[in-house]
């Protein structure tokens, strides 16, 4: 299969997928037991009043009518409006996801950098004290749960040191000096940065022992294989011998980056509400109680679309990579 044709037959794969997601979730919150209305008439709303909002946001319906309305908007741009806050999906989950990608991604980010680094550099010296011993601080950090670690964070460098504080993601004077600046303003501030250390430390030790771990494996049997061998022995030096070796066990590593994650996003609900960080989590728990479809759906569609796109990214690099992945007989 020519490169062309693969990263042809992937996109269109994406494309299958990202639409056969949508129609999933869209069909089982509607099978789900409960629904808004159930939650008005339980808080004593009018049999009438229900009725009547029924008619106004569309369900009763038929499902495929409904269905169809909403393919449509999605393809428009336009996630629908929220049962329970009566405004753009987008707009109420917009500054969340926000909120979340800016801890997610560069604890992520940093966790395996530093896990590369340490997997490459232990895989390199085989037998030493650092590749046998140095990776068990890294399990011992990544076996707790999020929120336990969170918790232990907490404790020792908030309550017990006071270095940083126990939650939230600014201050009430940060909030009220930027009130009416631009939206990334308070982000750009010292005050933020100093609420989002141990959130972000939250996430990187979590995370820190899985790029490690592959790594130096990876690196293992890289250092096995012929033309590494060859390399050696044709006097190659040491440098680029370390980035041949570096390049090609780097793609298991590649490869489970957005695995993780998307793992992190899912497990980032403890670590919001441990840290009181307003994200993605805390407004998908809001969503599930109060039934709110509208919202629930979106985000978990997000995350849906994140895990497939970025494995679709992940082929396209592997294929910039080592050819020899996409390409046979070309």
């Amino acid at each position: 299969m020519s490169r062309v044709r693969y990263y042809a037959f992937r996109t269109v794969q994406t494309v299958f997928m990202l639409w056969l997601a949508l129609t999933l979730l869209f069909f089982m919150f509607r099978a789900m037991p409960g629904s808004y209305v159930d939650q008005m008439l339980f808080a004593g709303a009018s049999p009438e009043t229900a009725q009547a909002f029924r008619e106004e946001w569309g369900l009763n319906d038929p499902l495929y009518v409904q269905y169809w309305r909403y393919l449509v908007n999605i393809l428009q741009g336009n996630a629908g409006e929220s049962l329970e806050f009566r405004q753009p999906v987008w707009d109420y989950v917009e500054r969340k996801i926000f909120n979340t990608f800016i801890l997610v991604a560069p604890g992520i980010t940093f966790a395996y950098i530093l896990g590369s680094a340490y997997g490459l550099v232990a895989g390199m010296n085989r037998g030493s004290i650092l590749e046998k011993y140095g990776i068990v601080p890294l399990i011992f950090a990544g076996a707790f749960p999020t929120f336990v670690t969170s918790i232990f964070l907490i404790v020792i460098f908030a309550s017990g040191l006071g270095w940083f504080p126990t939650g939230g993601i600014y201050t009430v004077e940060t909030r009220r000096l930027f009130k009416e600046a631009a939206w990334y303003r308070p982000y750009l501030t010292l005050d933020f940065l100093h609420h989002a250390v141990l959130p972000f430390m939250a996430v990187t030790f979590r995370y820190l022992f899985l790029p490690s771990l592959i790594m130096r494996t990876s690196v293992f049997e890289v250092k096995d294989q012929g033309f590494t061998f060859y390399n050696r022995i044709t006097g190659l030096p040491l440098l680029k011998r370390f980035r041949h070796i570096a390049k090609h066990a780097s793609l298991p590593v590649i490869t489970l980056y957005p695995v993780s994650m998307t793992r992190a996003i899912g497990g980032l609900v403890l670590i919001e509400i441990v840290f009181n960080w307003p994200g993605i989590g805390q407004a998908l728990v809001n969503g599930i109680s109060a039934r709110d479809y509208p919202v629930v759906q979106f985000v978990f569609f997000l995350i849906a679309a994140f895990i497939i796109l970025s494995n679709y990214l992940v082929d396209i690099i592997y294929g910039l990579i080592d050819p020899r992945i996409s390409v046979e007989g070309e």
